[in-house]
Formats: structure tokens, C-alpha cells, sequence
């Protein structure tokens, strides 16, 4: 029996509908939601996915603004229009498109950012508020995966959960969103030994390394939840993801598609933060 799609775009248009209704409650105590995208350089990727974000903004009501640099700007410079996106008080949330040229340094232009309009949860200071259980800003590609759990009412409580990948942006921040709704859960990577076995124990696998059929039939339990965060293309040049996607729904209970699964999810969750540093700014914020 083939397992049941997640449907990411279903649950990102009703995220979406959300935001918008919530947003057109804060507009009537006078304030807008505002959202700065910052791309520096011509990046084919990196121009598709900032003009959805912005779209989606659009949609859903917020302010929405689009900042193109060349790639021959400097560090300071866009580290300074940072800092003035900061100030201004129209704009909630700052966020700056990676990847950025090579020779800036990612990791300082992400600390740059106010971590009260950190919108895409990469600031330090809102990973040790994931780390220690504070408010914060989720990045938003695990909590969109946190949002598909929930909605096909997946109760974590003492489930054996692996995470396949370790990095700062979906990896890590996907585990300790695991463990928060009480998991047991296993971090996997390239020095893992033998990845099978790990993830023959677990009811939710999340498969996020950027590596194609990194997840096969035979290393899935029967009727787990596979959530595939990848994005990669096979030999035709179509989308997929990290999962073999034909064998692994063979045997998974649950399963997200690439595409229409974890990506609009991510953009959904985008626009809930920035939502929620607008309610945040505004003294309005309440937490579910």
C-alpha cells in the first residue's frame, strides 16, 4: 500500500490564508507588516526564490520590498544598508539572500541582521533561544517540516525520530524541534557508520543533505513518516529530493513530494515570522 502524500502546497495556501486574515487584523490597529529581501549578486536560484518570497508577501498583505545589488558590492556596504534596515521601523523583518559573493563573510552579515527581524532564524540569538526552549524565530525549513507533522496529527512524544544532515540552517535546528515535542532522536551525517541501521528504528526520518536517493526503500521502517527536505535534480533534469521517492512510498505510512512539499512550506513559514515580528514590535504578539 502506497504511502499518503503530505501535501505541502495544500498547507502552505492555508498557512498563507492564515497570515493574511491575522495581517489584516494588524493593519487595522495601523501597522503593516514589512519584509526587506536583500540579494546581492545575479544568482539564477537565488533570483527564483526571492521573487516568490516577495510574491507571497505581497499576497498574504505585508510590505514587501526587493533590494538588488551587484555582486561588487562590499561587506560594509551591505553590511550598512543592514544596519539601517534595522532602524527602520516599517520593516519587521531582514533578510538577506543566501548565498552572498564569495568574498563576504556569510556568518557576520547574518549576526548583522537584529535578531528581534532575524525572519529567517540564522542570528545566533535565535538558536540558542531554540536551544534553550525561549521565544525566537524558527529558521523556517524545519518549522515548516514541524508544521507537516502537525497536520497529519503525527504526536512525536517517544518516537524514535533521525535527521539525516547536520547543518546550521535545517539539520540541527530540525533536531532540537524534535526534541522539544519529546522525540528520541538521532542526528546522522556523512561520518555516520552505517545510516541503514539508524534509520531502520526510526518512525520519522527527515532526509536533508542535498543528496540524491540518500534514503532507499530497504532503510525505511514500514509505515514511518518521511519528510524530504532535498532539492536536487535527477538524469531528465526534473526536481527531486534526497528520498527515492517511487520505493521509499512503497513502505513509508507518510510521505512529503519534491516538489510541492517542504519547499512551499518553507516560503509559509517565512511569512508567519514575519508576521510575528510585526505583532511582536507591535505588543500584540501571543504564542499558540
Amino acid at each position: 500500500m502506497s504511502a499518503q502524500l503530505i501535501d505541502g502546497n495544500a498547507l502552505a495556501k492555508s498557512i498563507r490564508a492564515d497570515v493574511a486574515r491575522r495581517c489584516a487584523a494588524l493593519k487595522a490597529k495601523g501597522v503593516t507588516p514589512g519584509l526587506a529581501v536583500i540579494l546581492v549578486g545575479d544568482d539564477p536560484a537565488s533570483q527564483v526564490y526571492v521573487k516568490h518570497k516577495v510574491n507571497d508577501s505581497h499576497e498574504a498583505g505585508l510590505h514587501s520590498v526587493l533590494e538588488r545589488y551587484p555582486a561588487t558590492m562590499s561587506e560594509s556596504e551591505l553590511l550598512a544598508r543592514v544596519e539601517a534596515l534595522n532602524r527602520d521601523p516599517a520593516i519587521h523583518g531582514v533578510l538577506v539572500q543566501l548565498p552572498v559573493p564569495r568574498h563576504m563573510d556569510a556568518g557576520q552579515i547574518i549576526k548583522a541582521i537584529s535578531p528581534a527581524k532575524d525572519v529567517d532564524g540564522f542570528h545566533v540569538a535565535s538558536a540558542g533561544a531554540l536551544m534553550i526552549g525561549q521565544p525566537g524565530f524558527w529558521p523556517c525549513t524545519p518549522y515548516g517540516c514541524m508544521k507537516m507533522l502537525e497536520a497529519i496529527g503525527c504526536d512525536l512524544r517517544g518516537k524514535n525520530a533521525v535527521v539525516i544532515g547536520r547543518s546550521n540552517i535545517v539539520g540541527k535546528p530540525m533536531a532540537l524541534m524534535l526534541l522539544a515535542k519529546n522525540a528520541t532522536v538521532t542526528i546522522c551525517h556523512s561520518a555516520t557508520r552505517d545510516l541503514k541501521a539508524h534509520t531502520l528504528q526510526a518512525d520519522v526520518v527527515v532526509a536533508a543533505v542535498g543528496k540524491r536517493n540518500v534514503l532507499t526503500a530497504d532503510m525505511v521502517k514500514p509505515g514511518a513518516v518521511v519528510i524530504d527536505v532535498g532539492m536536487n535534480r535527477n538524469d531528465e533534469g526534473k526536481l527531486c529530493g534526497d528520498v527515492d521517492f517511487a520505493g521509499v512510498r512503497e513502505v513509508a505510512g507518510w510521505i512529503t513530494p519534491v516538489p510541492g512539499g517542504v519547499g512551499p512550506m518553507t516560503r509559509a513559514m517565512l511569512l508567519v515570522n514575519t508576521l510575528e515580528a510585526a505583532e511582536r514590535a507591535a505588543g500584540v504578539y501571543r504564542a499558540d
